[in-house]
């Protein structure tokens, strides 16, 4: 053997072996993330940017996609070994079914006591699945109550309704002025978002999805006054009847044109009506306040009752970076990163609503001032939809059987308890 030929397998050697930890390089944590809602890209890009130089043994790499196509892909990436992601993005409505597959780490003994009681507590709801922390909360956002303030003083009020009865009354003024004709729309369509104000309008009359046997019980007595109540607003011209077609979408369009009193809407709503003249005819005359409750939970002191729709960063159970990646999730939920990258997320830390923290946020982009103190006084009324591992075919029956009810093809009471029916056929699988 020639020395040239022994000098190369000698390097070569030494390379493999003593070169062994150098070539391997870094840990890379894999994150799946959401395009839309929240945070840019660019300001996520940003966070990892900062997470990678201050962790040079961790390298993170994110992608985005659609929140359409979010589930999905969390699903099939956990069918190979190991998972395509270390991190993942996870709606609220997902998580008990997660968990049950074993694709979340179970987190709940690396959350210190001081980290549970600085962030809200409406937010360890999302991420929480019978007792058991499967994440960080990160994404909150709630449903909240938009009013055009100059159409209420056209109609001779001061202020906005407190309760959904207060509502009607001041409705059927402004209708029969002739303001709008439809005074109020809502996202009914057959599709999550009639779900999103239908616990709204539940929790507000002191009703509850499911009982303490996790068995369904939004088909009781609270459940179908309220749905009886949404079927007698459209009856009576109260609110708009296209609403059993609209998503949010479809609201916030109706409402930006001056064609709406009032609309039950997530909070994105604000920056597009309230300011932006390319896409409301009423900036200048909207209004935020309190989501309504029925009269008899208003006379036992509830306040409000809204949707949760926040969302999570949770670190894959079968993770093989199980660790840099956790480090990862807790800066990016970090009281500092969060506050610094406000601009289009609020932050889960209720100290970044108090005093010099407070008016920094304010000071973000012309929406803050407004959005930041409505969400501090909304979101602890905020509810989650049930954490059941069957929740995304039961919201299917729960859909079809407020669109039944809205249509007249059945009485509340009725498709209330065929989709309850549903729901327990669900649970015994």
């Amino acid at each position: 053997m020639s020395r040239l030929l022994v000098f190369v397998v000698l390097v070569a050697l030494l390379l493999a072996g003593c070169g062994g930890q150098a070539a391997a390089g870094p840990k890379v944590v894999k994150v799946l993330a959401m395009q839309q809602a929240g945070p840019t890209p660019e300001e996520m890009n940003a966070i990892v940017a900062e997470f990678n130089e201050k962790n040079p043994n961790v390298k993170v790499e994110i992608e985005y996609v659609s929140y359409d196509a979010l589930h999905d892909k969390i699903v099939t990436a956990m069918a190979t070994t190991p998972p395509s992601y270390d991190v993942i993005l996870v709606d609220d409505i997902w998580y008990a079914e997660f968990a049950k597959a074993g694709y979340l780490w179970d987190v709940t003994d690396r959350v210190d006591a001081q980290t549970k009681e600085k962030v809200f507590a409406a937010a360890w709801d999302i991420t929480t699945v019978n007792g058991r922390i499967y994440g960080m909360p990160w994404l909150l956002d709630a449903k909240y109550f938009y009013y055009n303030e100059k159409i209420l003083k056209e109609a001779g009020f001061d202020h906005p309704p407190a309760t959904w009865e207060e509502l009607v009354e001041q409705a059927r003024v402004i209708k029969e002025k002739g303001l709008v004709e439809y005074p109020i729309a809502w996202s009914w369509a057959q599709a999550e978002a009639a779900i999103c104000d239908f616990v709204a309008l539940l929790y507000g009359n002191g009703g509850r999805f499911v009982d303490d046997q996790g068995k369904p019980a939004f088909n009781d007595e609270k459940g179908v006054q309220v749905l009886e109540w949404m079927v007698k607003t459209i009856d009576e011209g109260i609110s708009n009847p296209a609403s059993v077609s609209y998503v949010e979408e479809d609201v916030r369009n109706v409402f930006s044109q001056g064609k709406a009193a009032f609309a039950l809407n997530w909070l994105y709503m604000y920056d597009l009506a309230a300011l932006d003249e390319k896409e409301s005819q009423v900036v200048g005359q909207v209004k935020m306040s309190l989501v309504p409750v029925f009269e008899a939970m208003a006379k036992q002191g509830l306040k409000s009752a809204t949707i949760n729709g926040s969302m999570g960063f949770s670190v894959v159970d079968k993770s093989p970076n199980r660790e840099a990646a956790w480090e990862y999730v807790k800066y990016l939920t970090s009281e500092d990163v969060q506050k610094r990258y406000a601009a289009h997320l609020l932050p889960i830390w209720s100290a970044n609503y108090e005093g010099e923290a407070l008016e920094a946020l304010k000071a973000l982009n012309p929406a803050t001032p407004v959005t930041v103190p409505m969400f501090k006084e909304q979101f602890p009324y905020a509810h989650v939809r049930p954490k059941v591992p069957y929740y995304l075919e039961g919201s299917k029956a729960l859909q079809l059987a407020l669109q039944e009810a809205l249509t007249k093809q059945k009485t509340p009471a009725q498709a209330l308890n065929d989709a309850a029916a549903k729901w327990v056929e669900l649970q015994s699988k």
